[in-house]
């Protein structure tokens, strides 16, 4: 159900509405109760309702056509601002419904030109639904990033040697100071290896506690402003019986290993669903 193939609204269809799809849960009595009010879902939409199918339910909402064209998403797409707040839409429609339940959330704008095509794409995919709810039933998802210790760099210590007169002594300076670049270049990517190695060392900690995990890719200081070096971004599918081990194992790991860790969560596991 990831972006099918009727997704595409084109400008043609832009008069109609179509059916936004945020997430899937089982069909059960607590589903069939959740009370969506208040739950605004995208800017300019209906309500946010269920669309039971069988075994499975969809939590949908109808929306313009128009606001979902491939010409006015690629505008979105390239305005930070207006992307993240449909973001934020879209996130909180499934964080409101996985209080209740298992959930697997669909990716930004998945579209279905109606009610109808929806539910033949749930009944199409149903065992892989099911198959990643019993995955994440019960679960949250951690996040984990891990930054190298801050130290001085080596080549901060160094100095231009001083002009000699005597030819001998300008070369033997020159030589020297040509050593200590090479030392500061070593002891650089000694560093480097270390704060890696530490890496491997909490990813295989945290990977003990948690029923699945993800590395994903880490971020520059160009993309971010943060200057610290990023050795680790990865995310953890824990069960909720010990969610408060991983706080622990955490702290004790950035004590005994020196490295700074963040960790955020619990969320809802967009990274263990599959795809689906």
């Amino acid at each position: 159900m990831t972006q099918p193939s009727d997704a595409q609204v084109t400008s043609s269809s832009a008069e109609a509405a179509v059916t936004y799809v945020f997430a899937v849960c089982r069909s059960t009595r607590a589903t069939s109760a959740l009370d969506l009010t208040g739950v605004t879902g995208m800017p300019g939409g209906e309500a946010v309702r269920l669309l039971p199918s069988g075994l499975l339910t969809a939590v949908v909402q109808t929306v313009p056509a128009a606001d979902f064209t491939d010409e006015v998403w690629q505008g979105r797409l390239a305005d930070r601002e207006e992307i993240e707040r449909y973001a934020r839409a879209h996130h909180a429609v499934v964080s409101a419904v996985a209080t209740h339940g298992p959930v697997v959330p669909l990716p930004l704008a998945t579209l279905y030109h109606d009610d109808d095509r929806a539910r033949s794409r749930l009944a199409e995919e149903a065992d892989r639904f099911h198959t990643a709810l019993k995955r994440v039933a019960h679960h949250a998802e951690w996040g984990v990033k891990v930054y190298r210790p801050a130290t001085p760099d080596p080549a901060a210590a160094f100095e231009e040697p001083a002009p000699e007169t005597d030819g001998g002594r300008a070369r033997g300076a020159g030589l020297a100071y040509l050593n200590r670049k090479r030392g500061a270049q070593a002891l650089r990517e000694k560093r480097r290896e270390q704060a890696l190695d530490v890496a491997e060392s909490v990813d295989a900690e945290l990977r003990g506690l948690a029923a699945a995990s993800r590395r994903l890719r880490t971020h520059g200081a160009a993309l971010s402003g943060d200057q610290r070096v990023h050795v680790l971004n990865a995310t953890y599918l824990v069960a909720n019986d010990r969610a408060h081990e991983v706080g622990l194992l955490v702290r004790a790991l950035g004590e005994r290993t020196g490295a700074q860790i963040e960790l955020s969560g619990p969320w809802v596991p967009y990274s263990f669903v599959g795809e689906v």
